[in-house]
């Protein structure tokens, strides 16, 4: 019987996931200024917001073949609203995702295919089961990196598309060191 290193291994501590066909993408401000209310003139172009390390096998069409995600969402304020991901509906509405939290503070933002918006806290060790109709985003709320896991179907895609024709109706922003959420009426 032969042994074998892993192709790919998850630092759960540094926030690094990193090996053989790892993918990391990167999201600047530049790339995320149209995700806030008012974007701020003085925060520069190439601030990183946050960055996506992905990992998957075998043929991502095929039902049971699964994703690996790691997000880290750095704690930067645009104007007193705090860092968030893009947000996004799955292409394929029966599938669902797991989120799990390996550091700082943050919110899982969910919106339901009406517009409702709900959250959950996310922290070290929180787990959160994202249902695959609504749609999900992260939102930094701490004063670290919000690192949070994620494992998903290979098949259920990422439909950014509708998260821009419908926005999320409520936004997190920190003033005086206190959340405040505005929702749309």
């Amino acid at each position: 019987m032969e042994i074998f290193d892993p192709r790919v291994q998850h630092d759960f501590v540094n926030g690094i996931v990193e090996g053989k066909d790892v993918k990391i993408s990167k999201k600047y401000y530049r790339d995320a200024k149209h995700f806030y209310l008012n974007p701020d003139a003085s925060l520069a172009d190439d601030t990183l917001m946050y960055q996506v390390y992905s990992y998957s096998e075998g043929n991502s069409e095929q039902v049971g073949n699964l994703n690996w995600g790691l997000t880290v969402l750095k704690p930067v304020s645009v104007n007193q609203e705090c860092n968030m991901t893009r947000g996004h509906f799955h292409e394929n509405l029966d599938c669902a995702e797991f989120y799990f939290g390996l550091g700082g503070e943050g919110l899982l933002l969910m919106m339901k295919e009406d517009g409702t918006c709900f959250a959950e806290k996310v922290f070290l060790n929180s787990l959160h089961h994202i249902d695959g109709s609504v749609a999900h985003r992260l939102i930094n709320t701490g004063n670290e990196d919000l690192k949070v896991g994620a494992c998903w179907p290979t098949i259920a895609g990422h439909d950014y598309e509708r998260i821009e024709k419908h926005p999320f109706g409520a936004r997190v922003f920190k003033k005086d060191d206190e959340l405040v959420i505005e929702e749309d009426k």
